[in-house]
């Protein structure tokens, strides 16, 4: 399970693969000196719960900018091609109202 964390909030898990792709998103805009949304949903709980029981429906919103301190962590070393359907989706999705996010794979 790799870890995205943003600022002081508590680290957003996602499964490596899945976190691959949104680091390869974010990378991509940001050198374009593009700002953004990231949203996702089953957030940590800020009192150091582990994970969510996934019917709280908890979600949370970041503003990523060129300013944004941002750190990946994966469990696991990265491997294999990136899916470009995925990175394609995701990216299309970043210049939408919601945001970038965290979909399934295509």
């Amino acid at each position: 399970m790799g870890h995205l964390i943003y600022g002081v909030a508590p680290a957003i898990n996602i499964d490596d693969r899945t976190l691959r792709h949104l680091r390869a998103v974010t990378v991509t805009k940001l050198r374009r000196d593009e700002s953004f949304s990231f949203t996702w949903n089953d957030e940590p709980a800020v009192h150091g719960d582990d994970a969510l029981d996934g019917k709280s429906g908890r979600w949370g919103t970041v503003w990523i900018s060129k300013a944004s301190s941002l750190y990946f962590a994966f469990d696991s070393e990265p491997h294999g091609p990136l899916n470009q359907s995925w990175l394609k989706a995701m990216a299309d999705d970043a210049t939408g109202a919601i945001g970038l996010r965290p979909i399934p794979e295509p």
